[in-house]
């Protein structure tokens, strides 16, 4: 029986538990969502949570602390200047679970697990999403519109520089060669 036991094992040695946590909460500050399993998103809450507290602090001691748990230098930046500050007014709760339902191929149960947003940075977030779109579409349009223009005068100044051929000037096509009975190309 695991009376008092806190944690889960997820079926890993304490080395290949912590390195899935470091990696799945890396993930999560980086891309902000990710799908796992509901066992691993349980587990990995637990220190995302923490780690977001340590980043509301902003002292030298919780960078520390954190950089010796994320992976990824860049990352821990983003979680101390961009991510924390959301959560300046909130004590815990930072992040959502979502179950998915069962995996295919075992029947694992998925979930969601991501950092909760006010409505205020998912309508920010929206606008640049269909500001950023727009201005794709128009750089297509613009390279669309200027490839055109260059494959016709390309192909204006080549013909000046051939000499344009009549299609009666041109070579006719050779005749198909004939294969005989035994598949060997005759004549």
């Amino acid at each position: 029986m695991r009376h008092r036991k806190d944690h889960r094992k997820l079926s890993r040695t304490a080395a290949h538990r912590k390195a899935v946590l470091r990696n799945l909460a890396t993930a999560l500050f980086q891309y902000e969502r990710i799908e796992t399993t509901l066992a691993k998103a349980k587990e990995t809450r637990r220190l995302a949570e923490r780690l977001i507290t340590f980043g509301k602090r902003n002292d030298l001691a919780a960078r520390r602390h954190v950089a010796r748990f994320i992976m990824r230098p860049e990352v821990s930046v983003k979680l101390f200047d961009t991510i924390a500050p959301w959560y300046a007014e909130r004590n815990g709760g930072y992040t959502r679970i979502i179950k998915l339902g069962r995996r295919l191929g075992d029947a694992g149960e998925t979930a969601y697990l991501e950092l909760i947003k006010s409505a205020e940075q998912k309508e920010k977030e929206r606008q640049d999403r269909i500001a950023s779109e727009e201005a794709k579409e128009k750089a297509l349009k613009g390279a669309a519109a200027s490839k055109k223009r260059k494959e016709a005068a390309s192909s204006a100044e080549g013909e000046k520089k051939r000499g344009r051929k009549d299609e009666s000037e041109q070579a006719a096509p050779a005749p198909a060669r004939k294969r005989g009975r035994t598949g060997v190309k005759t004549g």
